[in-house]
């Protein structure tokens, strides 16, 4: 165990948690919403420290992060956990594991193991992601930190619940997040996520300003968030609060956990997503989890011919040169390209 970052008494036995939105006031002996942080006698302390549930090497496309050292990979890291309560986790087996019975597991391994395995393995990068890793944020923070002296970039894969605090004190070490942005409605953060819209509005701009790379992804769930005029609202925000330059990943949905009574999404409803999402005018839209659709492609937004061609997580053809387009010389947004 670790004691924790971004806490404060708030009387003798009660602690007030600020590392995400929530603000858990914790009483002594109880853990936050997280069920990872647990208050033992007026000390706030990480359950997950040095403790990943999960490692594995993936492509940098598998985040998805598209338009972040496209072809590259990424040493991704993970411990059990979650801010959040989604109906439809795909990892809840370790996100919900705390919550479920209590449970925290995992291998022993400390920020500079972490960081040899991403050096060894050829990666690129560092991905926190499977579970939310602001819930681990002090292991994170370590991670990141060593990772920048060995010259690996870092990104998080993020719910985009973090206070502000914190994520200042990471930015300087967090080259890239992909941000899911879940559906555009306070009914529906709380009833499919158990949080706020607003508040991952406010992360989402934050990462903006503080000059991280961000790309966002909506998993279409039909029948909750897939209305046009909800698609359209979320594009919109991108290209006012973020800029028509910001990647958004529209991404199929498929039964699974608690959200059972969904349907998969079709192929027609992708398209139609993303083609909101390009009358609204943003540069790269792309579609997620159906292979072979032509949505994960990259265009460039002048000439429009393919720069970058993908087949799931597999790059095909590669047409820029010093991050511009080969056939109009148009400069493509990004890091790494």
């Amino acid at each position: 165990m670790k004691e924790a970052s971004f806490y404060e008494k708030k009387d003798e036995k009660t602690l007030h948690c600020f590392l995400c939105r929530h603000n858990c006031i914790i009483a002594d002996g109880k853990r936050g919403i997280c069920g990872v942080r647990e208050n033992q006698g007026g000390v706030l302390y990480s359950l997950v420290y040095d403790l990943p549930c999960a490692y594995h090497v993936d492509p940098i496309e598998k985040k998805p992060l598209y338009h972040f050292y496209p072809g590259s990979r990424a040493f991704s890291v993970a411990t059990v956990g979650c801010n959040f309560r989604c109906r439809h986790c795909q990892n809840h087996d370790i996100s919900q594991g705390p919550h479920e019975g209590g449970r925290v597991f995992g291998e022993k391994m400390t920020a500079e193991q972490i960081v040899e395995q991403a050096r060894e393995s050829r990666c690129t990068s560092i991905s926190y992601t499977y579970t939310e890793p602001t819930i681990f944020f002090e292991y994170a923070y370590d991670i990141a930190r060593i990772a920048r002296e060995n010259g690996i970039a870092n990104n998080f894969v993020t719910n985009g619940y973090m206070e502000e605090a914190p994520l200042r004190a990471i930015a300087p070490y967090l080259d890239a997040a992909n941000i899911d942005l879940k559906g555009f409605s306070e009914s529906f953060y709380g009833k499919i996520c158990g949080a706020r819209l607003s508040g991952v509005l406010d992360t989402i701009r934050l990462h903006k300003e503080l000059g991280i790379w961000i790309e966002l992804t909506t998993l279409i769930i039909p029948g909750h968030n897939d209305s046009e005029e909800e698609l359209r609202a979320i594009a919109r925000f991108i290209a006012k609060d973020l800029g028509v330059e910001t990647p958004w990943h529209v991404s199929a949905f498929y039964p699974t956990y608690k959200l059972l009574d969904a349907e998969p999404t079709s192929p027609k409803t992708l398209t139609r997503a993303r083609q909101i999402g390009i009358d609204e005018g943003l540069f790269y839209v792309y579609e997620g989890n159906i292979p072979g659709s032509g949505g994960e492609n990259t265009f460039c937004h002048n000439c429009h011919r393919v720069v970058i061609g993908r087949y799931g997580y597999a790059i095909t053809e590669y047409n820029l040169k010093g991050g511009t387009c080969k056939f109009c010389g148009s400069a493509l947004d990004g890091v790494g390209l």
